[in-house]
């Protein structure tokens, strides 16, 4: 390397999505948005709430961290508008943590909607505390350093998902779905269809169901040994 980078890299310029567009995906099912979107959009399973009755619709606003460092966290909530999910990829470093109860009730103050890392984070009662929905791999009480180089506003990998700051972002106690904003308004139509064919056939399992259409075709169509 000729020259140290700068501690810290901030991408603007991207667009957010109109609050209007973000708020039709609230109360999602993340299960029925990855529905939508043909089985994909989902973080990776280990990235899970530190509440279990979090749920959060926003904005994405990503950063890319160093292991064991906090330069992108930082500026991440320096760019932060109100709505926004804060999404801090650490390549799942798991030797420290990326957020605490400090920085987390700075980024409630700012109106941040949500805060999702592959990384850890600590102070975890003092998280609750502050009421922000805290997504990540689990607990350390390992501190971490402010020393960068950190990025903001690039994209990012995070949990096996493609993220670029202004993509739709949902989470719940199953986990953390990305939905990119080129494809969001396609797939609210394909999630109303989802809903409706869900709740139809939940209606049907209540009365009696134990097979599925699909299911109960593919056995009648089994090659039977053994008869």
């Amino acid at each position: 390397m000729i020259e140290n980078p700068p501690m810290l890299t901030i991408h603007r310029g991207w667009q957010r999505p109109a609050a209007k567009l973000i708020e039709a995906f609230r109360g999602a099912q993340t299960s029925h948005l990855v529905d939508a979107m043909e089985g994909r959009g989902a973080v990776d399973f280990r990235i899970k709430p530190l509440d279990p009755t979090s749920d959060f619709v926003g904005c994405a606003l990503t950063g890319a961290a160093y292991p064991a460092d906090i330069a992108a966290m930082f500026g991440a909530v320096h760019e932060a508008r109100s709505g926004d999910v804060i999404m801090i990829a650490t390549d799942s470093f798991t030797g420290t943590a990326v957020l605490g109860d400090i920085a987390a009730g700075m980024m409630r103050n700012k109106g941040v909607a949500a805060f999702v890392t592959d990384g850890l984070a600590r102070d975890k009662a003092g998280i609750l505390a502050t009421g922000l929905p805290v997504y990540c791999q689990g607990i350390s009480p390992n501190s971490p350093a402010l020393n960068g180089p950190g990025t903001v506003g690039a994209p990012i990998n995070l949990g096996g998902v493609h993220v670029r700051s202004g993509d739709i972002v949902v989470g719940d106690a199953d986990g953390v779905v990305v939905v990119p904003i080129e494809i969001a308004e396609a797939v609210l139509v394909t999630l109303a269809r989802i809903r409706v064919a869900e709740a139809e056939t939940i209606r049907r399992v209540d009365a009696g169901l134990t097979l599925s259409d699909a299911a109960a075709r593919m056995v009648a169509a089994a090659r039977i040994i053994g008869e």
